[in-house]
């Protein structure tokens, strides 16, 4: 991206990244900790630095969020949601430049990058709606002249802790749910796309402002794994919301864990699709395709494994190296262009030694991997998308790798494809591709996939905000955007009025004095 270009989407997003890194909303705090820089993996080009939160400056910023809090949830929710509501009216004014931002500093696809931004845009319309909608229940007394009913209360501070394959995407849907509920929110971004924050922060602010919110409703900290770590730690944030690795995610819920907060977990996939001998391929194949090669490999709802049935094996393999054939790979803001770089070159470290031990296990290559290089692929971080016929037991294929490889293998009955499916410790998003309704069913039924999202002729990324997502086993369980999932952000207190002159006792006791 050229100087001129840069500067002009740094200054249609408001970021002054010289005086930032910590921010209670309208302020921006003066921090002493390390510059940090971010290096676009498109060109390999340092696009700006900001200032890492010191310790002196996250206690400030966390005295701000509690006040905040304290103000702001004696606002009628309905309140809350229309200052939301003018939040996605802000972002859809910023949608291309904020784009083009996270295309640049992230690596994804400018489509993808405008489709990020549309999440945020929609889980800011759920959020108007659902500020109107925090039901509780009423329930009918054992005792004569009582009533009885629940009611949500916010709980405070939520820290969002989120990573660099969807740096604006993933704190919208906690921080829009979290302040219709009335909580204040500190988000942490990646410290691999600092920038994004501090774009999202600049558009906060003006609607925020315009509307007299509290200072400290949305807070920024950015920093490397040691912020993340204050974040777990402290017992004036009631939740964490954590988006990352597995092994992040351990370490964070069991920080949490040990003063009984409460954390919100979305962590790794190994997410597979199942081809039966009744699906239509073609379908399959885009399903696949996108799925595997997408933001090139790194969602964490990826399509890693692809389980076909014996009977269109071949077909499939040979349909899929066909379609890899035409990929289009270099700057992802060319829309001509397909794929785009990994985040970094530890992450093409990491793919590298997948693609090793696949051979050294035994794999087959459909597609052969490999580092890009020449004109275009300077940054180092441009690699083949590969296609390895694998055992779904070897380790390597265990465990999720950050990057565009796809592994075939094959089955003969539905029952052992979904056990090949269930059969890593991950559980976030499944599929079939299948016009079969009783293998629909099967794999929909209690036997069926374990993931927290099952899908039937759709690939496994791609969810929409109105279900709630999240996953199972070393996923987190964790569920957030929407459905309920509004609920793990507040407090469930149970009422009961006594309208009447007598004090009954439940279970009928009796204790007269």
């Amino acid at each position: 991206m050229k100087t001129s270009e840069k500067h002009k989407i740094l200054g249609a997003l408001g970021i002054q990244p010289e005086n930032a890194g910590a921010s209670t909303g309208n302020k921006w705090l003066r921090s002493k900790g390390n510059k940090l820089p971010s290096y676009s993996p498109v060109d390999g080009k340092l696009i700006a630095s900001v200032l890492a939160t010191d310790s002196h400056t996250y206690n400030q910023v966390i005295e701000s969020a509690h006040r905040a809090f304290l103000a702001w949830r004696m606002w009628p929710a309905p309140k809350r949601g229309e200052v939301v509501r003018q939040i996605g009216e802000a972002l859809r004014k910023h949608k291309e430049p904020l784009a083009k931002l996270v295309s640049y500093e992230m690596g994804k696809s400018y489509q993808e990058g405008l489709g990020e931004v549309q999440e945020m845009i929609d889980i800011c319309d759920f959020a108007v709606g659902l500020s109107r909608q925090l039901y509780g229940l009423t329930m009918h007394s054992e005792r004569p002249q009582h009533r009885m009913y629940e009611q949500w209360h916010p709980l405070g501070i939520t820290g969002i802790i989120t990573a660099f394959n969807f740096p604006v995407a993933v704190w919208s849907w906690n921080a829009m749910i979290a302040w219709v509920c009335g909580n204040s929110c500190v988000w942490k971004p990646s410290e691999k796309t600092p920038l994004c924050s501090l774009a999202c922060q600049h558009i906060i602010q003006q609607v925020f402002s315009a509307n007299q919110v509290p200072e400290g409703v949305s807070c920024i900290i950015n920093g490397g794994a040691e912020a993340g770590q204050w974040l777990a730690a402290d017992e004036r944030v009631p939740l964490v919301s954590a988006t990352g690795s597995v092994r992040m995610g351990k370490a964070v819920g069991a920080v949490v864990a040990a003063r009984l907060g409460r954390a919100l977990l979305e962590l790794g996939g190994n997410n597979a699709i199942i081809i039966t001998e009744h699906a239509n391929l073609d379908l399959a194949i885009r399903a696949a395709v996108f799925g595997a090669v997408g933001t090139a490999g790194q969602r964490c709802t990826t399509t890693r494994r692809l389980i076909v049935h014996h009977k269109v094996y071949g077909t499939v393999k040979k349909k899929l190296k066909k379609a890899y054939s035409q990929l289009r790979i270099g700057n992802p803001l060319d829309p001509s262009n397909h794929v785009g770089p990994l985040i970094d070159k530890q992450a093409v470290e990491n793919y590298l030694q997948a693609l090793k031990e696949i051979r050294a296990a035994g794999g087959r290559f459909v597609a052969e991997g490999g580092v890009l290089q020449g004109k275009g692929y300077e940054s180092g971080c441009y690699v083949q998308p590969a296609i390895a016929e694998v055992k779904n037991e070897w380790p390597i294929v265990q465990q999720e790798t950050f990057a565009p490889i796809l592994y075939l293998i094959k089955y003969e009955t539905l029952e052992e494809a979904i056990a090949l499916q269930n059969g890593v410790k991950q559980g976030l998003s499944s599929a079939i591709m299948t016009n079969h309704v009783q293998e629909m069913e099967a794999f929909l039924s209690h036997a069926g996939s374990d993931c927290g999202i099952a899908n039937v002729n759709i690939g496994t990324s791609g969810a929409e905000i109105g279900g709630a997502f999240g996953g199972e086993k070393e996923t987190g369980g964790g569920r957030e955007s929407g459905s309920d999932a509004w609920k793990a952000y507040m407090r469930r207190q149970t009422n009961t009025i006594n309208y009447g002159n007598t004090l009954p006792l439940a279970q009928g006791i009796k204790f007269d004095v």
